[in-house]
Protein backbone atom coordinates (compact mmCIF):
# COMPACT_ATOMS: atom_id res chain seq x y z
CA UNK A 1 0.00 0.00 0.00
CA UNK A 2 1.03 3.62 -1.17
CA UNK A 3 0.14 6.31 1.24
CA UNK A 4 0.82 9.87 -0.21
CA UNK A 5 2.37 12.43 2.41
CA UNK A 6 3.21 15.56 0.48
CA UNK A 7 5.56 14.90 -1.92
CA UNK A 8 7.39 11.74 -0.71
CA UNK A 9 5.43 8.86 -0.64
CA UNK A 10 5.28 6.44 1.99
CA UNK A 11 5.23 2.45 1.04
CA UNK A 12 3.61 0.45 3.24
CA UNK A 13 3.53 -3.37 2.84
CA UNK A 14 0.40 -4.99 2.79
CA UNK A 15 1.23 -8.15 4.99
CA UNK A 16 2.70 -5.73 7.94
CA UNK A 17 -0.20 -3.32 7.42
CA UNK A 18 -2.82 -6.44 8.58
CA UNK A 19 -0.48 -7.91 11.14
CA UNK A 20 -0.62 -4.41 12.84
CA UNK A 21 -2.45 -1.93 10.99
CA UNK A 22 -2.24 0.65 14.43
CA UNK A 23 0.95 1.50 13.27
CA UNK A 24 -0.34 3.15 10.48
CA UNK A 25 -3.17 4.29 12.26
CA UNK A 26 -1.52 6.37 14.78
CA UNK A 27 0.88 8.67 12.07
CA UNK A 28 -1.88 9.02 9.65
CA UNK A 29 -4.47 10.14 12.56
CA UNK A 30 -1.95 12.90 13.41
CA UNK A 31 -0.12 13.48 9.97
CA UNK A 32 -3.08 13.20 7.55
CA UNK A 33 -6.27 12.31 9.04
CA UNK A 34 -8.03 11.90 5.68
CA UNK A 35 -5.87 10.53 3.01
CA UNK A 36 -5.38 8.82 -0.50
CA UNK A 37 -4.10 5.39 -0.56
CA UNK A 38 -3.35 2.54 -2.91
CA UNK A 39 -3.54 -0.63 -2.86
CA UNK A 40 -1.29 -3.36 -3.50
CA UNK A 41 -3.30 -4.25 -6.72
CA UNK A 42 -3.68 -0.41 -7.47
CA UNK A 43 -7.10 0.33 -5.94
CA UNK A 44 -6.79 3.91 -4.94
CA UNK A 45 -9.14 4.51 -2.03
CA UNK A 46 -9.57 7.34 0.41
CA UNK A 47 -8.73 6.35 4.06
CA UNK A 48 -10.58 8.24 7.44
CA UNK A 49 -9.01 7.77 10.99
CA UNK A 50 -10.11 10.12 13.21
CA UNK A 51 -13.05 9.72 15.48
CA UNK A 52 -15.01 13.08 14.66
CA UNK A 53 -14.37 12.41 11.03
CA UNK A 54 -15.52 8.91 11.29
CA UNK A 55 -18.51 9.03 12.71
CA UNK A 56 -19.63 11.92 10.48
CA UNK A 57 -18.79 9.91 7.23
CA UNK A 58 -20.75 7.01 8.40
CA UNK A 59 -23.78 9.37 8.70
CA UNK A 60 -23.39 11.27 5.46
CA UNK A 61 -25.65 10.55 2.86
CA UNK A 62 -23.51 11.63 0.00
CA UNK A 63 -21.46 8.64 1.05
CA UNK A 64 -23.51 5.95 -0.90
CA UNK A 65 -23.19 2.54 -0.35
CA UNK A 66 -26.08 1.87 -3.17
CA UNK A 67 -24.85 -1.18 -5.40
CA UNK A 68 -25.42 0.38 -8.69
CA UNK A 69 -23.40 3.43 -7.54
CA UNK A 70 -20.64 1.40 -6.21
CA UNK A 71 -20.58 -0.82 -9.31
CA UNK A 72 -20.09 2.57 -11.64
CA UNK A 73 -17.45 3.84 -9.12
CA UNK A 74 -14.96 0.91 -8.79
CA UNK A 75 -15.54 0.38 -12.51
CA UNK A 76 -14.01 3.39 -12.85
CA UNK A 77 -11.25 3.19 -10.75
CA UNK A 78 -10.59 -1.03 -11.30
CA UNK A 79 -11.58 -3.72 -13.67
CA UNK A 80 -14.69 -4.52 -14.71
CA UNK A 81 -14.36 -7.83 -13.93
CA UNK A 82 -13.78 -6.69 -9.99
CA UNK A 83 -17.06 -4.53 -9.57
CA UNK A 84 -18.76 -7.28 -10.66
CA UNK A 85 -17.34 -10.02 -8.09
CA UNK A 86 -17.80 -7.30 -5.08
CA UNK A 87 -21.59 -6.65 -6.31
CA UNK A 88 -22.94 -10.38 -7.16
CA UNK A 89 -25.87 -10.01 -8.26
CA UNK A 90 -27.94 -12.83 -5.89
CA UNK A 91 -26.05 -11.67 -2.83
CA UNK A 92 -26.38 -7.33 -3.44
CA UNK A 93 -29.83 -7.00 -2.37
CA UNK A 94 -29.97 -6.13 1.32
CA UNK A 95 -29.75 -3.31 3.42
CA UNK A 96 -26.10 -3.06 3.51
CA UNK A 97 -25.80 -1.89 0.12
CA UNK A 98 -29.05 0.38 -0.13
CA UNK A 99 -29.51 3.96 0.56
CA UNK A 100 -33.07 5.53 1.11
CA UNK A 101 -35.83 5.38 0.47
CA UNK A 102 -34.36 1.31 -0.28
CA UNK A 103 -33.14 1.00 2.55
CA UNK A 104 -35.86 2.47 4.95
CA UNK A 105 -38.06 -0.09 2.97
CA UNK A 106 -35.76 -3.19 3.78
CA UNK A 107 -35.18 -2.18 7.20
CA UNK A 108 -38.65 -2.03 8.03
CA UNK A 109 -39.33 -4.83 7.08
CA UNK A 110 -36.44 -6.73 8.28
CA UNK A 111 -36.88 -5.25 11.89
CA UNK A 112 -40.33 -6.72 12.17
CA UNK A 113 -38.81 -10.24 11.86
CA UNK A 114 -35.29 -9.50 13.64
CA UNK A 115 -36.25 -8.11 16.87
CA UNK A 116 -35.52 -7.60 20.48
CA UNK A 117 -37.21 -10.42 21.72
CA UNK A 118 -36.21 -13.12 18.73
CA UNK A 119 -32.53 -12.69 19.70
CA UNK A 120 -33.38 -13.03 23.36
CA UNK A 121 -35.28 -15.97 23.24
CA UNK A 122 -31.88 -17.53 21.88
CA UNK A 123 -30.32 -16.90 25.23
CA UNK A 124 -30.87 -20.72 26.67
CA UNK A 125 -30.03 -22.20 23.38
CA UNK A 126 -26.81 -20.20 23.39
CA UNK A 127 -25.89 -21.31 26.95
CA UNK A 128 -26.45 -24.93 25.74
CA UNK A 129 -24.50 -24.54 22.78
CA UNK A 130 -21.62 -22.54 24.99
CA UNK A 131 -21.70 -25.84 27.50
CA UNK A 132 -21.15 -28.28 25.05
CA UNK A 133 -18.25 -26.72 22.92
CA UNK A 134 -16.78 -26.05 26.60
CA UNK A 135 -17.73 -29.72 27.29
CA UNK A 136 -15.98 -31.21 24.69
CA UNK A 137 -12.68 -28.66 25.13
CA UNK A 138 -12.28 -29.90 28.94
CA UNK A 139 -11.02 -33.05 27.60
CA UNK A 140 -7.90 -31.54 26.20
CA UNK A 141 -4.90 -29.55 27.79
CA UNK A 142 -4.67 -27.45 24.69
CA UNK A 143 -6.88 -26.08 21.89
CA UNK A 144 -7.30 -23.59 19.20
CA UNK A 145 -9.74 -21.36 20.88
CA UNK A 146 -10.87 -20.22 17.58
CA UNK A 147 -11.19 -23.79 16.00
CA UNK A 148 -13.29 -25.51 18.75
CA UNK A 149 -14.94 -22.29 20.36
CA UNK A 150 -15.09 -18.88 19.25
CA UNK A 151 -16.47 -20.36 15.60
CA UNK A 152 -18.40 -23.10 15.94
CA UNK A 153 -20.91 -20.98 18.34
CA UNK A 154 -22.02 -18.02 16.41
CA UNK A 155 -22.37 -20.20 13.25
CA UNK A 156 -24.63 -23.08 14.77
CA UNK A 157 -26.48 -20.51 16.42
CA UNK A 158 -27.16 -18.97 13.08
CA UNK A 159 -27.76 -22.07 11.60
CA UNK A 160 -30.78 -22.24 14.52
CA UNK A 161 -31.81 -18.89 13.87
CA UNK A 162 -32.31 -19.17 10.17
CA UNK A 163 -33.77 -22.66 10.80
CA UNK A 164 -31.29 -24.61 9.15
CA UNK A 165 -32.01 -28.33 9.48
CA UNK A 166 -29.47 -30.22 12.10
CA UNK A 167 -29.05 -32.77 9.28
CA UNK A 168 -27.57 -29.86 6.78
CA UNK A 169 -25.57 -27.97 9.19
CA UNK A 170 -22.45 -29.53 8.40
CA UNK A 171 -22.52 -29.36 4.63
CA UNK A 172 -23.53 -25.87 5.20
CA UNK A 173 -20.91 -24.61 7.51
CA UNK A 174 -18.29 -26.21 4.94
CA UNK A 175 -19.87 -23.94 2.78
CA UNK A 176 -19.89 -21.11 5.04
CA UNK A 177 -16.31 -21.49 5.23
CA UNK A 178 -15.44 -21.25 1.68
CA UNK A 179 -17.74 -17.64 1.51
CA UNK A 180 -15.28 -16.16 4.38
CA UNK A 181 -12.23 -17.61 2.92
CA UNK A 182 -9.67 -15.50 1.32
CA UNK A 183 -9.73 -18.07 -1.36
CA UNK A 184 -11.43 -16.30 -4.51
CA UNK A 185 -11.43 -20.05 -6.45
CA UNK A 186 -12.91 -21.74 -3.05
CA UNK A 187 -15.31 -18.97 -3.15
CA UNK A 188 -16.85 -19.17 -6.18
CA UNK A 189 -16.62 -22.77 -6.34
CA UNK A 190 -19.03 -22.91 -3.26
CA UNK A 191 -21.55 -19.92 -4.23
CA UNK A 192 -23.72 -21.74 -6.62
CA UNK A 193 -24.09 -24.74 -4.04
CA UNK A 194 -24.89 -22.07 -1.16
CA UNK A 195 -27.26 -20.45 -3.49
CA UNK A 196 -29.31 -22.93 -4.29
CA UNK A 197 -29.46 -24.24 -0.73
CA UNK A 198 -30.31 -20.55 0.58
CA UNK A 199 -33.33 -20.86 -2.53
CA UNK A 200 -34.46 -24.02 -1.36
CA UNK A 201 -34.81 -23.02 2.49
CA UNK A 202 -36.58 -19.98 1.47
CA UNK A 203 -39.01 -21.97 -0.49
CA UNK A 204 -39.41 -24.94 2.61
CA UNK A 205 -40.16 -22.45 5.24
CA UNK A 206 -42.98 -21.19 2.64
CA UNK A 207 -44.81 -24.17 2.57
CA UNK A 208 -44.02 -25.36 6.05
CA UNK A 209 -43.24 -22.29 8.10
CA UNK A 210 -41.32 -23.05 11.13
CA UNK A 211 -40.54 -20.64 14.51
CA UNK A 212 -37.47 -19.40 12.95
CA UNK A 213 -35.96 -15.91 11.64
CA UNK A 214 -35.84 -17.09 7.89
CA UNK A 215 -39.75 -17.74 8.50
CA UNK A 216 -40.27 -14.99 9.86
CA UNK A 217 -38.20 -12.68 6.97
CA UNK A 218 -40.62 -14.60 4.44
CA UNK A 219 -43.69 -13.22 6.51
CA UNK A 220 -43.12 -10.39 6.81
CA UNK A 221 -45.28 -7.15 5.52
CA UNK A 222 -45.66 -3.61 6.47
CA UNK A 223 -48.49 -1.60 3.77
CA UNK A 224 -48.99 -4.75 1.74
CA UNK A 225 -44.61 -4.90 0.79
CA UNK A 226 -42.90 -8.12 1.12
CA UNK A 227 -38.99 -8.84 0.58
CA UNK A 228 -38.73 -10.34 -3.09
CA UNK A 229 -36.40 -13.43 -3.49
CA UNK A 230 -33.32 -12.08 -4.27
CA UNK A 231 -33.72 -9.60 -1.27
CA UNK A 232 -34.64 -12.62 0.99
CA UNK A 233 -31.73 -14.53 -0.01
CA UNK A 234 -29.28 -11.35 -0.32
CA UNK A 235 -30.56 -10.87 3.14
CA UNK A 236 -30.10 -14.00 4.85
CA UNK A 237 -26.54 -14.03 2.74
CA UNK A 238 -25.94 -10.99 4.63
CA UNK A 239 -27.06 -12.47 8.48
CA UNK A 240 -25.30 -15.13 7.75
CA UNK A 241 -21.75 -13.90 6.84
CA UNK A 242 -21.82 -10.60 8.76
CA UNK A 243 -23.41 -12.93 12.30
CA UNK A 244 -20.56 -15.23 11.84
CA UNK A 245 -17.82 -12.91 11.17
CA UNK A 246 -17.94 -10.30 13.88
CA UNK A 247 -18.63 -12.78 16.89
CA UNK A 248 -15.69 -15.31 16.13
CA UNK A 249 -13.61 -12.43 16.20
CA UNK A 250 -15.42 -10.55 19.17
CA UNK A 251 -14.42 -13.25 21.36
CA UNK A 252 -11.49 -14.51 19.54
CA UNK A 253 -9.74 -10.73 19.77
CA UNK A 254 -11.19 -10.04 23.04
CA UNK A 255 -9.90 -13.35 24.85
CA UNK A 256 -6.58 -12.59 23.29
CA UNK A 257 -6.26 -9.12 24.55
CA UNK A 258 -7.21 -10.27 28.27
CA UNK A 259 -4.96 -13.17 28.20
CA UNK A 260 -2.07 -10.74 27.33
CA UNK A 261 -3.58 -7.85 30.58
CA UNK A 262 -4.07 -11.19 33.65
CA UNK A 263 -4.66 -8.62 35.98
CA UNK A 264 -7.66 -7.15 33.96
CA UNK A 265 -8.97 -10.60 33.59
CA UNK A 266 -8.70 -11.70 36.85
CA UNK A 267 -11.45 -8.37 38.13
CA UNK A 268 -13.20 -9.80 35.30
CA UNK A 269 -13.66 -13.54 37.39
CA UNK A 270 -14.22 -11.10 40.68
CA UNK A 271 -16.96 -9.16 39.43
CA UNK A 272 -19.18 -10.32 36.85
CA UNK A 273 -20.77 -6.76 36.42
CA UNK A 274 -17.78 -5.84 34.65
CA UNK A 275 -18.67 -7.83 31.76
CA UNK A 276 -20.88 -5.36 29.45
CA UNK A 277 -17.99 -2.86 30.20
CA UNK A 278 -15.45 -5.69 29.52
CA UNK A 279 -17.48 -6.40 25.88
CA UNK A 280 -17.35 -2.86 24.58
CA UNK A 281 -13.85 -2.49 25.17
CA UNK A 282 -13.09 -5.62 23.33
CA UNK A 283 -14.93 -3.91 20.64
CA UNK A 284 -13.22 -0.41 21.25
CA UNK A 285 -9.66 -1.84 21.82
CA UNK A 286 -9.57 -4.67 18.76
CA UNK A 287 -12.81 -4.76 17.31
CA UNK A 288 -13.77 -7.20 14.78
CA UNK A 289 -14.01 -5.30 11.69
CA UNK A 290 -10.92 -2.89 10.39
CA UNK A 291 -12.60 -0.92 7.57
CA UNK A 292 -16.35 -0.33 6.99
CA UNK A 293 -17.30 -1.64 3.41
CA UNK A 294 -17.15 0.62 1.01
CA UNK A 295 -18.51 3.91 0.22
CA UNK A 296 -18.70 5.90 -2.69
CA UNK A 297 -19.05 9.79 -3.20
CA UNK A 298 -21.97 11.06 -4.79
CA UNK A 299 -20.88 14.74 -4.82
CA UNK A 300 -17.58 16.55 -3.49
CA UNK A 301 -17.11 15.84 0.67
CA UNK A 302 -15.39 17.72 3.12
CA UNK A 303 -13.93 15.82 5.82
CA UNK A 304 -11.12 16.74 8.36
CA UNK A 305 -10.37 19.67 6.26
CA UNK A 306 -9.64 17.41 2.83
CA UNK A 307 -12.35 17.12 0.24
CA UNK A 308 -12.81 14.19 -1.34
CA UNK A 309 -13.85 14.71 -5.34
CA UNK A 310 -17.09 12.96 -6.48
CA UNK A 311 -17.06 9.03 -7.77
CA UNK A 312 -14.36 8.35 -4.77
CA UNK A 313 -14.21 5.32 -3.39
CA UNK A 314 -13.83 6.12 0.78
CA UNK A 315 -12.86 3.58 3.71
CA UNK A 316 -13.43 4.55 7.15
CA UNK A 317 -11.57 2.90 9.93
CA UNK A 318 -13.54 1.81 12.65
CA UNK A 319 -10.44 0.63 14.54
CA UNK A 320 -8.27 3.71 13.72
CA UNK A 321 -11.24 5.64 15.00
CA UNK A 322 -12.03 3.64 18.72
CA UNK A 323 -7.93 4.23 18.86
CA UNK A 324 -8.25 7.67 18.74
CA UNK A 325 -6.31 9.69 22.04
CA UNK A 326 -8.99 12.73 21.61
CA UNK A 327 -12.27 10.65 22.20
CA UNK A 328 -10.80 7.77 24.19
CA UNK A 329 -7.50 9.10 26.61
CA UNK A 330 -4.99 6.43 27.15
CA UNK A 331 -6.65 4.39 23.93
CA UNK A 332 -3.58 2.43 23.16
CA UNK A 333 -4.18 0.80 27.05
CA UNK A 334 -6.79 -2.06 27.48
CA UNK A 335 -8.64 -1.05 30.28
CA UNK A 336 -12.42 -2.78 30.98
CA UNK A 337 -13.45 -0.05 33.37
CA UNK A 338 -13.12 2.84 30.95
CA UNK A 339 -16.17 4.55 29.78
CA UNK A 340 -15.80 4.04 25.87
CA UNK A 341 -18.40 6.92 25.07
CA UNK A 342 -19.82 5.20 21.67
CA UNK A 343 -16.67 3.06 19.98
CA UNK A 344 -17.42 2.34 16.68
CA UNK A 345 -17.06 -1.19 16.14
CA UNK A 346 -20.41 -1.98 14.87
CA UNK A 347 -20.86 1.17 13.03
CA UNK A 348 -22.91 4.49 13.39
CA UNK A 349 -26.07 5.93 11.56
CA UNK A 350 -28.41 3.97 9.46
CA UNK A 351 -26.09 1.19 8.60
CA UNK A 352 -25.21 0.24 12.78
CA UNK A 353 -24.93 -3.53 12.33
CA UNK A 354 -28.43 -4.94 13.08
CA UNK A 355 -27.18 -7.96 14.57
CA UNK A 356 -25.01 -6.30 17.37
CA UNK A 357 -27.41 -7.29 20.17
CA UNK A 358 -27.05 -10.45 18.98
CA UNK A 359 -23.57 -10.60 18.78
CA UNK A 360 -22.93 -8.95 22.41
CA UNK A 361 -25.33 -11.68 23.76
CA UNK A 362 -22.96 -14.42 22.62
CA UNK A 363 -20.42 -12.69 24.21
CA UNK A 364 -21.42 -12.12 27.06
CA UNK A 365 -22.70 -15.94 27.69
CA UNK A 366 -19.09 -17.37 25.91
CA UNK A 367 -16.82 -14.60 28.23
CA UNK A 368 -18.53 -15.37 31.06
CA UNK A 369 -18.91 -19.23 30.71
CA UNK A 370 -14.96 -19.50 29.64
CA UNK A 371 -13.66 -17.84 32.91
CA UNK A 372 -16.18 -20.16 34.82
CA UNK A 373 -15.27 -23.20 33.21
CA UNK A 374 -11.39 -22.47 32.81
CA UNK A 375 -10.19 -20.66 35.78
CA UNK A 376 -6.69 -21.63 34.51
CA UNK A 377 -7.22 -20.32 31.05
CA UNK A 378 -3.77 -18.67 29.48
CA UNK A 379 -1.97 -18.13 26.37
CA UNK A 380 0.04 -21.51 25.04
CA UNK A 381 1.91 -19.18 22.22
CA UNK A 382 4.09 -16.02 22.18
CA UNK A 383 1.95 -13.39 21.56
CA UNK A 384 4.42 -12.18 19.17
CA UNK A 385 3.92 -15.15 17.00
CA UNK A 386 0.32 -15.22 16.20
CA UNK A 387 -0.56 -14.41 12.98
CA UNK A 388 -3.96 -11.88 11.60
CA UNK A 389 -5.85 -12.57 8.60
CA UNK A 390 -4.85 -11.02 5.86
CA UNK A 391 -6.90 -8.07 4.17
CA UNK A 392 -8.10 -4.26 5.12
CA UNK A 393 -11.65 -5.29 6.46
CA UNK A 394 -11.52 -8.32 8.95
CA UNK A 395 -9.22 -8.07 12.25
CA UNK A 396 -9.12 -11.41 13.72
CA UNK A 397 -6.83 -13.79 14.45
CA UNK A 398 -5.94 -17.50 12.47
CA UNK A 399 -5.27 -19.42 15.51
CA UNK A 400 -5.16 -18.28 19.19
CA UNK A 401 -3.45 -21.34 20.95
CA UNK A 402 -4.46 -21.72 24.42
CA UNK A 403 -3.69 -23.95 27.82
CA UNK A 404 -6.74 -25.22 29.72
CA UNK A 405 -6.13 -26.02 32.94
Amino acid sequence: MTVENGSAPIQVDDAAFSQDPHALYDMLRIESPVREVVSGDGLKVWLVTRYDDAKAALSDVRLSKNVVVGERVLRKHSSAETAALMFTAELSAHMLNTDPPDHTRLKKLVNKAFTTRTVERLRPRITEITADLLDAMAKQDTVDLLAAFASPLPITVICELLGVPFTDREKFQDWVAAQLSTDAERVQEAAPALLGYMNGLIESKRQAPGDDLLTALVQASADGDRLTQQELLSMAFLLLVAGHETTVNLIGNGMFALLQHPEQAAALRADRALLPKAIDEFLRYEGPVNTASFRFTTAPVELGGVTIPEDELVLISLASANRDEQQFPGAAGFDITRQTNGNLAFGHGIHYCIGAPLARLEAEIAFGALLDRFPGLQLDADPATLRWRPGAVIRGLETLPVKLH
